[in-house]
């Protein structure tokens, strides 16, 4: 199961409103990837696509399709702040790990 924390939500919500799109949901998508596994990219839309998952939390709505809501079981979306950087993030691990031989989970 893909999950979204509280925090994330908020921000999330506090961003649609401020950019007018209150009603509007995000749209996580696979943004390439390589031997560790996919990267994801973020993007604000109205509604989701025909076939697309929709997760929900405290009133955002996150789509994705269903190969990136398959890759994105076991995550989840989160919001960072470390005082130098602040931004939503991907974390977690997906149960099955890529099996491209990456040794120890390491791919460099």
């Amino acid at each position: 199961m893909f999950t979204i924390s509280e925090i994330a939500a908020e921000k999330a919500k506090q961003v649609l409103e401020a950019e007018g799109k209150a009603e509007w949901g995000l749209r996580i998508y696979t943004a390439g990837g390589g031997c560790c596994g996919p990267a994801y990219g973020m993007d604000v839309e109205e509604t989701p696509q025909a076939g697309d998952e929709v997760v929900e939390k405290n009133g955002l709505r996150v789509f994705a399709d269903q190969q990136t809501f398959q890759n994105l079981t076991g995550m989840e979306m989160d919001f960072v702040d470390d005082g130098v950087n602040q931004g939503f993030v991907i974390k977690g691990q997906n149960p099955e790990p890529p099996s491209c031989g990456c040794a120890g989970g390491s791919c460099g």
